[in-house]
């Protein structure tokens, strides 16, 4: 077997990778990295353990990356390219499943990417590099489409304010660049003070989880890892934000038979056997020297359940919170 690269020398720094080795330790036979992106996850299963790690990601350009130190790892790396929503195809009997949710720092620090307001770019903002854009998004959807996304995926209050002055302007002409996008946004919000972040940053998300469907993925997946783990397998998911992290605590609740009663005068509800037992009660955060290390933590929470042997069933998203905008889009 050769020698495998050193998961410490990855320049993109795994967030709450230390956290999530302990917490799935002792770690053995099969996995499967949903979001391989730069590959920090993948490295640290098998550095830690796993026979074999599937990694699965819809980004081209992950593999590319890749191709430098996968050959390492001989046959004990497999890459897969697709949406982890689909990984029940692509593997199943699994011993655990990770996702990292969101974007990659590799994806943040290419420009031509289109993902962040930091740097002038086309604003593209796709995983997979193919599909509607951004740009298609933001000059081609209503005022009320626009804002509905701002305010249901990003949290924005001024969602209405930011969709009239995005309408108005592309009647001047196109906006195809991330500055020009994040220059009308500024515009309608007040300037931050210091240490609070970007006027940008939440309108900037809800875009790219409009774009990649990002709440449909992870509802979906969540229903596929369930398919693809055996008995005793592994689900550990890292989420960034507070809409994220409450689909997964919901949807855990609710496939663990802890949904409970609407009061304590109504009626038991009868459950089916629970297809999941959730083993970190409290999400985990990062600590004082990740932190240190690696701000972009400072939102990243943890959460990691076990597979029973209850089969594999089924759940409607919007019961685990999944927002939905008008019409029953997502």
């Amino acid at each position: 077997m050769a020698a495998a690269a050193n998961p410490d020398q990855d320049p993109h720094i795994p967030v709450l990778l230390r956290p999530l080795l302990a917490a799935i330790s002792p770690v053995s036979g099969r996995w499967l990295d949903g979001t391989f992106g730069a590959g920090g996850y993948t490295r640290g299963l098998l550095a830690a353990g796993a026979d074999t790690v599937i990694g699965v990601d819809r980004d081209p350009l992950a593999f590319e990356m890749a191709a430098d130190w996968a050959g390492d790892y001989g046959d004990r790396l497999v890459m897969q390219a697709g949406v982890f929503s689909r990984m029940d195809e692509y593997a199943s009997d699994l011993d655990g499943v990770v996702l990292d949710l969101g974007v990659s720092s590799m994806q943040l620090d290419l420009a031509e990417r289109g993902f962040s307001f930091m740097k002038d770019g086309p604003l593209d903002m796709r995983m997979s590099q193919d599909g509607p854009s951004a740009a298609d998004l933001v000059n081609e959807a209503s005022e009320e489409d626009i804002a509905d996304i701002l305010f249901h995926y990003g949290e924005e209050r001024a969602s209405r304010r930011i969709a009239k002055a995005i309408v108005r302007e592309r009647t001047v002409g196109a906006i195809t660049t991330t500055l020009h996008l994040a220059k009308i946004i500024e515009s309608c919000l007040p300037r931050p003070k210091p240490g609070q972040s970007h006027p940008a940053t939440r309108s900037f998300q809800a875009l790219r989880i409009a774009v990649n469907d990002e709440y449909g993925e992870l509802f979906r997946g969540l229903m596929a890892a369930e398919r693809a783990l055996k008995p005793g397998g592994q689900l550990a998911v890292v989420t960034f934000h507070s809409v994220e992290d409450r689909m997964v605590k919901r949807f855990l609740q609710a496939r663990a038979g802890k949904t409970g009663r609407a009061n304590r005068y109504a009626p038991e509800i009868a459950q089916d056997a629970p297809q999941f037992t959730i083993k970190t009660r409290k999400a985990v955060g990062p600590d004082d020297q990740e932190l240190e290390e690696n701000p972009r933590s400072r939102s990243a929470k943890l959460r990691v359940a076990i597979r029973t042997d209850a089969p594999a069933g089924a759940v409607d998203g919007k019961s685990i919170g999944m927002p939905m905008l008008k019409g029953g889009k997502r």
